[in-house]
Order: C-alpha cells, then sequence, then structure tokens
C-alpha cells in the first residue's frame, strides 16, 4: 500500500479594489474562524485590526495572533519563502489566505500559485470583493475591474446594505454578467459564512475549548448586540442563506466520461466541490478525493480501507443554484450494471489528467498548465 498523502492546505487569494471591504471580510473571518487555523499572507503595507489589537505588516514578518493564526506582511517576490513557512507541520494551519493589495493583479497570484511546486498547498480560490456603493465609480477608475471579474471564482458584492433593491438587483445581474460562472454572494460589513472558503476544523483533542471568553468570542458578541435578529450564535445561522449546499451519495459507481462531462458543463454559481468518487471499474483499488473550486479541478486518489463501503459521497456548494437539477445530473453519471472494463479504464485518462504526478515531470508540467489556462481564463 503506498504512503499517505500528505494533507495539503488550501491556500484563498482575496482581492478586490482599495475601500471594497476585504480586510474588513478578512477579519471577520478570522473572528469567526470555529477553531480553524488561518495563516494570513498580507500582500500590502497596511494594517489589519484583529481581535481588540492592530497588527502593522512589515515585509519580512511573521506575528502570532494569539488565537491559533499566523499573520506576515510579504512582498510578491518572497511569496514562496512564506508560503514554506506557513506549510511547516509546526504552524499546524487548516487555511491560508492571501490578502492582494488594492492595486494588485489577482490573476499573477493565481498563477503563482498555480506554478508552485510546494507539495504542501491547493489552490482554494480567487475571492473577488466588490464595493456595491461604488462599483460603477470604482469601474471608470479601474477598467482591469472587468478582468479581475472574469477569472475570480467567487465574487462578493459587499456593503448591499448601502444601496437600494432596484440598484441592488442590477449590480447583482452586471456583476453576474461580468464573471460568468463565478458565484456571486451578496454580503453586508463583508459577512460571509466561512465555510464558503473552507471548511472548519475539528478538534477532537478540544484544544479550542477554552475555559473563558476568548476575544474572537467577545467581537461576536459585539456583533450580535449590534444586530437584533442575532441569536447568540453572531451571524453563522443567518449567512448560510447566501448560498446553498448541496449532498450526494450512490453506492453504484460512477462513469468517468460522464462524471468528468458532469463536471465540465457544471452551472454557474456552483463554487465548491468537495468529497470522494468511486470509478469501480476505472480502477478498483482506489477512490478519489475531488477537489474543485471554480475552473479548479484536482483529483487524488486514495487506497480503499478494508472493509470500507465503497460510496460516492460529495457536497457542492455554491448561489443561486438548482439543488434537483445536480443532483439528477449527478444520477445520470452511475456506471451501467456490468460496464466495459477496458473501455472504462481508457475513460479513466480524462480523470488522471487531474491527479497531479511530480515523479513524471513532463506530465505534471503539462497537466500544471492545463490546470492554470483554464483557472485564469478570461
Amino acid at each position: 500500500m503506498p504512503p499517505p498523502r500528505t494533507p495539503q492546505i488550501p491556500v484563498v487569494v482575496l482581492a478586490g479594489f482599495l475601500g471594497s471591504g476585504k480586510t474588513t471580510l478578512l477579519n471577520h473571518l478570522l473572528r469567526n474562524r470555529a477553531g480553524t487555523r488561518i495563516g494570513v499572507i498580507v500582500n500590502d503595507f497596511g494594517a489589519i485590526e484583529i481581535d481588540a489589537m492592530t497588527v502593522s505588516g512589515q515585509v519580512g514578518s511573521t506575528v502570532s495572533l494569539g488565537n491559533g493564526c499566523l499573520c506576515c506582511a510579504v512582498d510578491a517576490s518572497e511569496l514562496d519563502t512564506f508560503l514554506e513557512t506557513l506549510t511547516r507541520p509546526s504552524a499546524r494551519l487548516d487555511v491560508i489566505v492571501i490578502e492582494a493589495s488594492g492595486l494588485a493583479e489577482p490573476q499573477e497570484l493565481v498563477r503563482m500559485l498555480l506554478a508552485s511546486d510546494n507539495p504542501h498547498i491547493l489552490y482554494g480560490g480567487l475571492v473577488e470583493v466588490v464595493d456595491a456603493a461604488e462599483f460603477d465609480a470604482t469601474r471608470q477608475r479601474h477598467p482591469e475591474l472587468d478582468r479581475h471579474l472574469a477569472v475570480a471564482d467567487l465574487v462578493v458584492l459587499n456593503k448591499t446594505d448601502r444601496v437600494e433593491e432596484d440598484e441592488r438587483e442590477r449590480l447583482r445581474a452586471t456583476v453576474a454578467e461580468l464573471s460568468g460562472p463565478a458565484a456571486v454572494i451578496s454580503a453586508e460589513h463583508g459577512r460571509i459564512d466561512p465555510e464558503l472558503l473552507f471548511d472548519p476544523a475539528l478538534r477532537p483533542d478540544g484544544e479550542e475549548m477554552a475555559g473563558q471568553l476568548s476575544f474572537e468570542d467577545l467581537l461576536r458578541q459585539e456583533e450580535c448586540d449590534e444586530h437584533e435578529e442575532c441569536d447568540g450564535h453572531g451571524d453563522a445561522d443567518h449567512l448560510h442563506a447566501a448560498y446553498e449546499s448541496v449532498d450526494f451519495t450512490a453506492d453504484v459507481p460512477m462513469d468517468p466520461r460522464r462524471f468528468m462531462a458532469f463536471l465540465d458543463s457544471r452551472p454557474e454559481g456552483l463554487y465548491r466541490i468537495k468529497g470522494f468518487v468511486d470509478f469501480g471499474a476505472g480502477d478498483g483499488d482506489n477512490s478519489y478525493a475531488l477537489h474543485a473550486v471554480g475552473r479548479f479541478l484536482r483529483f487524488a486518489p486514495r487506497p480503499w480501507a478494508r472493509g470500507e463501503q465503497r460510496l460516492t459521497q460529495l457536497v457542492m456548494i455554491g448561489a443561486g443554484i438548482d439543488a434537483d437539477a445536480l443532483t439528477a445530473g449527478l444520477a445520470a453519471c452511475r456506471a451501467e450494471p456490468e460496464p466495459d472494463a477496458a473501455d472504462t479504464e481508457r475513460a479513466m485518462w480524462g480523470v488522471l489528467r487531474y491527479v497531479p504526478e511530480p515523479a513524471r515531470e513532463g506530465d505534471a508540467e503539462a497537466d500544471a498548465a492545463d490546470v492554470q489556462d483554464a483557472a485564469v481564463e478570461a
């Protein structure tokens, strides 16, 4: 049996022009992390307000935020160096968020991540934050905003509380047209559900169960006090209304060709897909972990455990998606009762091109190029 794969840490790029609210969104994630350890890379010379403190970013510095999270400010040329630091086992991070400079080209940051040879990271998507109240003015000052939206995986239409409903609908339609298949989420004060971007960490040892309120807890309570509809759990409950999550389970193997056709034609607004796929005769030894965010796609085979029930189990997350249509589409991917094993194995090549194989340098480079092109195409 091959050795277990080293867990990969998703890296999310958070972008948006100055004043869009991306730092506010980042602070919201840190305050509502639910025990998840977040590494923050600030590609800027600003300041991030964390909990009751302000951490001033200086290039080349790494600061502990006191809540299991780390923050560092970097020059773009030092990105790989700091990713290496943050992905060390001693850092014990679950996700890394790169807050891009307000004038940064997010497409270049995405290319750097996809071209990185760090085996411990996994692309987690490009999130573009847009100021609803200043959208037209920002677009006029920065025509490149259209290009940024075109490569985004998730668009957060922020500050929607500052515009009327008719204007909000117009903006949403415009942003959706510019961002193509990306999911578009409306938000106020940068408050989105962290589960859109990363999975909450499960810590069975209880190490995150502090005996007293942390700054994180106190700030969440302050936010509750400011919003009468809050029931004591912060914004987490009503934030779920901004997106949908669809579960799919099948005890019949998936046909590789049909399944890849489903992924190639996945609908607009479907932001993340995660889970495990059973390809049956295509590879009887392995289940395939699936990680898809926006246009990015990765499979990772893992051996079936002895006695493990062979299932396909997927979770799909997005905005404005049709749950019934997604479920029906996946159900149509199930293999025939007696598939042609040889044909199924040939069909697996469509899956295997998204499995990284560092040992085969030529194929790996070609695969990286394919994924890079797919992930950042306009």
